[in-house]
């Protein structure tokens, strides 16, 4: 028998087993203690086609970087929106910002991190970044940013310390070490359950990853193009946005394809696709939110709509369903723990709460910018050089506008259009930043444009000269076709124009034109100024009629009055009126930019309810409904005629087209007495002169 050990050793021994144990107890307990609890009940199945409403969480419409409390804080360009593990609400805001901001639980906002743009790790204020995009969070709580003017992926520590995390600055494809790595205006983030990192690499069309030990490689994607299949094989389109369901599904806004794709777990990319008897259109999607069971949430570039995606093919809207809940762009989306939403409106400076609509509960909250908001300053440049010159209008918002399908009344027209001989240089009316992912569009088509910030330019060739040369590579991205002509251009968002630079050149369409806003929220542009513009010339109105219920024109006279049948019905009026402005040709007419009417007695006293004119149409914005066009304009407006030379402008301002409101209406002659009476045009122009003509209609209401 082997010899005891002496009586301190045995203790010795005792203790270290006794430390053993408990070591290996605090190790497994946590383990132990959620065997042994009784089972959580798993999650209930997500609502689908649920009823929701937009409440106002912060920003005031207005754009800038002023900290404060939500109801006063400003945003310039509020992009990705997290929730972090203290309950704060984390922003990414780039534009003219380019700092993460912070909502802390008690409402108060601050600057996180950043203070301007730049490329530079540091603590807080230290850092700088250059047109942040979407943001994830960590397992281990920090921030992670999709960098993208810097073409990189920050992480934000929870004391504020920003590092890079995976790119060099310097736009490229890279794979291997993240120090090394390159992206191109990367702009969607995402983390799984595991630490991995995916990265929607948009300028370069691939979806990335960081792995845990600081490798990137690339998940899915090649060239530009629409194609699925594994690996290398797939095809994306500018993807800007990424989520990350829990079987390890990464699903991709694929913005320029206008289309949602999903990549599974093995690698291989697929398109999502309505089921036949789903209409809802998931056009151009640009943020992402999933839910434990894989429904999805989609915010789309503009209109600003929120759809819910569920993977069996079914989709609804869930608000933007009318225009009056358009955000300007539906940018971020954060899924919060009881199922409501966080939406961050890009261009609306504003971000909200989607939450459930309760049967009697209040509407919306003010939806994107805000209507008052001031102007871009454009120092009252043209698109045109002499910037400083006089240049002639040849068209203003609000004017109708037919299509190339034989309909007169196809639209409104929602900017000014100034003409110039093809192959003009578009300027750039200020200095600015693109903002958009997409922001050349058409490319080749009569309506090719380019998006700087706040103002649209369209019929030209983006980024082109007459002959088709690239006017900056460094700015434009032209692809070549096979045969060798270009076929595409594409602008990464942050890239910066000074007000001057060339966007591109007239197309044969021989005018530009100019829009104020994004859509859904677009201002008259007539009211940014011109140098030398000049409007003393009144507008001039060629008659006024009145039809009856059924839209019939009274044409029956009694003493050269229109006789009004006082129990018919109500009445449209309708004039017909338009404008010039001074220096245009002779035969070039502009719409009106308000007009309205009265009803006056024989001796021109107003009659009850007409103290005031009913300015009912008014062009000061462009109203978002696309019936507004044939509430604002009676039937035979428009060109009407293959080859004419003029557009006929025959207004109805008994209906009522003025900001957000656009609704039929009638004039009622029966609470009047028997008589004669006068219905006359009241119509201005932007600058304020007067219509001047035939303004008066003289009516005899009948006593039966």
């Amino acid at each position: 028998m082997a010899p005891r050990a002496p009586r301190g050793v045995r203790r010795a021994l005792w203790a270290v087993a006794a430390l053993t144990a408990l070591a290996l107890a605090a190790t497994f307990w946590p383990a132990l203690r959620d065997w042994l609890r009784p089972p959580l009940p798993p999650p209930a199945p997500t609502a689908f086609d649920w009823t929701a409403r937009l409440v106002p969480l912060a920003g005031t419409g207005l754009r800038g970087a002023r900290d404060g409390h939500v109801l006063d804080a400003r945003f310039d360009e509020p992009w990705g929106v997290v929730r972090g593990p203290d309950g704060s609400v984390f922003v990414a805001d780039g534009g003219t910002a380019n700092r993460i901001r912070r909502i802390a639980p008690d409402g108060a906002v601050t600057t996180f991190a950043g203070s301007g743009e730049g490329f530079r790790d540091g603590i807080g204020a230290a850092a700088r970044f250059h047109t942040p995009a979407s943001l994830a969070v960590d397992r281990f709580g920090a921030l992670l940013v999709a960098d993208t003017g810097n073409h990189a992926i920050r992480r934000i520590a929870r004391n504020g310390a920003v590092t890079t995390l995976a790119g060099t600055g310097v736009a490229g494809l890279r794979e291997g070490d993240a120090a090394l790595a390159q992206f191109r205006g990367p702009m969607g983030v995402a983390v799984d359950a595991v630490g991995r990192v995916y990265v929607a690499d948009t300028w370069n069309d691939r979806i990335r990853v960081i792995e845990a030990g600081g490798r990137v490689r690339t998940l899915a994607g090649g060239a530009r193009g629409f194609a699925d299949g594994s690996g290398a094989q797939a095809r994306f389109d500018t993807p800007t946005a990424l989520a990350v369901a829990g079987d390890g599904t990464v699903w991709v806004a694929d913005t320029g394809n206008r289309a949602l794709r999903r990549i599974d777990p093995d690698g291989r990319v697929h398109t999502w696709r309505p089921t036949a008897w789903d209409a809802v259109d998931i056009d151009r999607p640009l943020s992402l939110a999933v839910t434990h069971d894989g429904v999805l949430y989609v915010g789309t570039l503009s209109p600003g709509r929120v759809l819910q995606v569920s993977p069996d093919g079914r989709a609804r809207v869930l608000t933007g369903a009318a225009p009056a809940q358009w955000a300007a762009r539906a940018a971020g989306l954060w899924l919060e723990a009881d199922g409501s939403l966080l939406l961050a409106d890009a261009a609306g400076h504003r971000l909200h709460r989607i939450v459930p609509r309760g049967a009697d509960g209040p509407g919306d909250g003010p939806v994107g910018p805000r209507p008052e908001r001031p102007l871009p300053d454009t120092a009252r440049r043209w698109p045109f050089a002499p910037q400083d010159g006089w240049h002639e209008v040849v068209g203003t918002l609000g004017e109708v506008r037919g299509n190339f399908s034989g309909e007169s009344r196809s639209h409104l027209h929602n900017g000014l259009d100034v003409r110039a001989d093809i192959g003009t240089p578009v300027r750039a009316l200020m200095d600015a930043k693109v903002t958009s992912p997409l922001a050349a569009f058409s490319f080749g088509g009569q309506a090719e444009g380019v998006s700087v910030d706040e103002l649209t330019f369209l019929h030209m060739r983006v980024g082109r000269t007459a002959q088709g040369r690239n006017l900056d590579p460094s700015r434009f991205l032209i692809e070549q076709g096979d045969d060798g002509r270009p076929s595409l251009v594409r602008i990464l968002r942050g890239t910066r124009f000074a007000a001057g630079d060339a966007l591109g050149t007239v197309n044969p369409q021989a005018h530009t034109h100019l829009i104020v806003g994004p859509y859904g929220h677009q201002h008259n542009a007539i009211r940014l100024g011109f140098h030398g513009y000049r409007d003393t010339v009144p507008p001039r109105i060629d008659g006024v009629s009145l039809l009856d219920n059924a839209g019939m024109p009274l044409a029956a006279r009694e003493d050269g009055r229109v006789l009004v049948p006082r129990g018919g019905g109500g009445l449209q009026v309708v004039v017909d009126a338009w404008d010039q402005v001074d220096g245009n040709l002779p035969r070039r007419r502009l719409g009106l930019h308000r007009i309205g009417y009265l009803v006056l007695h024989a001796d021109g006293t107003p009659a009850p309810g007409f103290e005031a004119p009913r300015m009912n149409l008014d062009f000061s914005r462009m109203p978002a409904h696309p019936e507004a066009v044939l509430t604002a304009y009676a039937a035979d407006s428009g060109i009407t005629v293959h080859g004419a030379a003029r557009t006929r402008f025959l207004y109805v301002p008994s209906n009522i087209v003025r900001g957000d409101t656009v609704a039929e209406a009638r004039w009622d002659p029966a609470p009047l007495p028997a008589g004669d009476y006068l219905v006359r045009a009241v119509g201005v122009d932007a600058a304020g002169n007067r219509a001047i003509g035939a303004t008066d209609l003289p009516v005899r209401l009948r006593a039966d």
